[in-house]
């Protein structure tokens, strides 16, 4: 039986009395970090007190007695960190591994756009996510996809317009609408984004921006539109343009895309307050091996940048854009979300306390349950594939098509020509991306040069932002057994070679994550990577990472898509 209204308020004037009576001191506290040394991030300064937390919030700084005492002396307490923008489909794992890897690193709230698996499952992968999210020990808060598909280009599972994501807006952890990578199409005055821009207002939700390199009146009418942020930063100059005319700057520091050295002069009384951190992309071995925010956070002390600055950017800043008031920062009021480090200068992360409550111990993560998921809703996630057998003479065509010439270390590409055929001496392989979502059999071929594969193919599900199969070969035969053997697990990468698998990573999740541990998922994907360059992939980039961005057909100059080589300057198909 639902508890009534006036239930509801008496408890929660219960739970009111509670806080007020701890703050006081006339009753103990939950819990109490004595003689702790804390970033205040209103002062900006180190200040030093006891540090009570009642009904998970904290209740005062002062002196204070609790049920459960932590000693603080000698250490640092700062405010739980804030991932301003990612996709969590991009740790390969489910949002309950994602959280177990993040929370040893201090973060306790991330804002993520969950358009990857949107663009596989539509609206059922936004109410996925939601579900796989509720109640984690990480806050997980959501912008919804501006841009699915991102171009008119794509055949994604999904075309969401306004409508079909205006419900989510009521939603408690939706702050708003994530980036938007269409900023042609604003600038234009284009139906279809502007009516997104005007709902999300209506709402009056945060609206992110994704505008790499745009200047003057362009600019200025994207930012006239309502897009209040920008991550796509990537030079000094566009930032404090963008800083100039009211955007926040989100700097990005990720696996794809790193973004820190140029923007960390930003970090300074002129500019800092306008700044958070992001990492859009993180994949397993950044996580384990790197860390999350306070890895950017450490980088930007190596950097130079005053260390409370640093740690402000990493929580405050980024709660007050999303107006998420109670947290990134230490004050009555705020969540009892701490990070407890050994010193500035070597950061070492002893605890993270999320709501009071102690979660990691010296890197041991204390058991949490996944959250529940509907049935239906997991059966679809993993029943994303409908592809015919793949055979030879799908990857077959006589005709000259345009080589995607990869430029080393970026994923940039040039126009390298034409050619009729593979040519595995001089570098120029078979690529194909295989529309996986609704059985069409559009399949378009081109040639890859730069990729250095010497025998068999890779093909993967991982392909941005449509996710459909992408695959690269020295053989047609090597393309199909290879695109096969995707389907065949239900999504995942595949390193294939004298007639079988050499090498696999299943992610049966939308055919974009995984459902085993990050630690098994990076073991098989490093484990896969090395095969890939044992077969002669060019040992400067990432097989697999790479091999994504080549479906993505907003990045100059060529790319494959389902229907063929597409020059992205021109924006005609070659």
């Amino acid at each position: 039986m639902s508890e009534s209204y006036a239930g509801k308020i008496n408890r929660k004037l219960l739970k009111k009395r509670r806080i007020i009576n701890a703050a006081a001191g006339r009753e103990p506290s939950d819990l109490v970090l004595k003689n702790a040394t804390y970033v205040n991030v209103f002062s900006n300064e180190l200040c030093h007190a006891d540090i009570a937390v009642a009904e998970g919030l904290i209740v005062g700084m002062g002196q204070y007695s609790g049920t459960v005492e932590e000693d603080c002396t000698g250490k640092i307490v700062l405010p739980g960190f804030l991932d301003a923008h990612i996709h969590l489909e991009s740790s390969l794992v489910s949002p309950k591994e994602f959280v177990k890897a993040v929370l040893p690193h201090g973060t306790t709230t991330v804002i993520t756009d969950p358009h990857e698996i949107a663009n596989v499952m539509g609206t059922d992968g936004i109410e996925y996510m939601l579900q796989a999210t509720e109640g984690l020990p990480v806050d997980v808060r959501f912008m919804l996809p501006s841009c699915v598909p991102a171009t008119p280009l794509d055949e994604s599972g999904a075309s969401l317009d306004y409508r079909a994501i205006d419900s989510f807006y009521d939603h408690p952890r939706v702050q708003g609408l994530a980036e938007m990578m269409n900023f042609v199409g604003i600038i234009a005055g284009d139906d279809q984004p502007v009516e997104k821009i005007v709902a999300a207002q209506a709402h009056h939700k945060k609206i992110d921006g994704h505008a790499p390199d745009l200047v003057g009146n362009d600019l200025n009418a994207y930012i006239a539109a309502g897009v209040y942020s920008d991550h796509e930063c990537h030079d000094l100059n566009d930032a404090i343009a963008k800083l100039e005319r009211g955007q926040f700057i989100m700097i990005r520091e990720g696996t794809a895309a790193r973004n820190l050295d140029a923007l960390a002069p930003l970090l300074c009384d002129k500019y800092s307050e306008r700044c958070m951190f992001c990492t859009d992309d993180k994949h397993p071995n950044d996580l384990l091996e790197k860390g999350h925010i306070d890895y950017i956070v450490k980088r930007a002390i190596g950097l130079g940048v005053e260390p409370i600055t640093a740690v402000k950017v990493a929580c405050h800043n980024a709660a007050r854009y999303f107006l998420l008031n109670n947290r990134g920062a230490i004050a009555p009021g705020y969540l009892g979300d701490f990070v407890i480090i050994d010193s500035f200068q070597d950061f070492n992360i002893e605890r993270v306390f999320k709501k009071g409550e102690l979660m990691v111990d010296h890197g041991v993560v204390k058991d949490f349950p996944a959250p529940a998921i509907d049935p239906y809703l997991t059966e679809r996630a993993h029943s994303t594939f409908h592809v015919e057998h793949l055979t030879a003479e799908d990857f077959t065509d006589a005709r000259p098509r345009g080589i995607i010439g990869m430029v080393n270390g970026e994923i940039t590409t040039v126009d390298a020509g034409y050619s009729d055929r593979i040519d595995v001496e001089y570098d120029v392989l078979k690529i194909a991306v295989v529309e996986r979502h609704k059985n069409t059999h559009h399949i378009g071929i081109g040639f890859l040069q730069g990729y250095g594969l010497k025998s068999g193919a890779v093909a993967t599900s991982v392909s941005h932002d449509s996710h459909n199969i992408i695959v690269v070969g020295t053989s047609e035969d090597d393309c199909a057994a290879a695109a096969n053997r995707v389907v065949e697990l239900n999504g995942g990468i595949v390193v294939w070679d004298q007639g079988k698998s050499v090498a696999e990573v299943p992610l049966a999740i939308a055919g974009i994550m995984s459902d085993e541990s990050l630690t098994s998922v990076n073991e098989k994907l490093e484990f896969a990577k090395a095969k890939a360059h044992e077969l002669g992939v060019n040992p400067g980039i990432d097989p697999f990472m790479t091999l994504s961005f080549m479906a993505l057909p907003v990045i100059p100059s060529l790319r494959i898509t389902t229907r063929g080589v597409f020059d992205v300057t021109t924006q005609s198909y070659v």
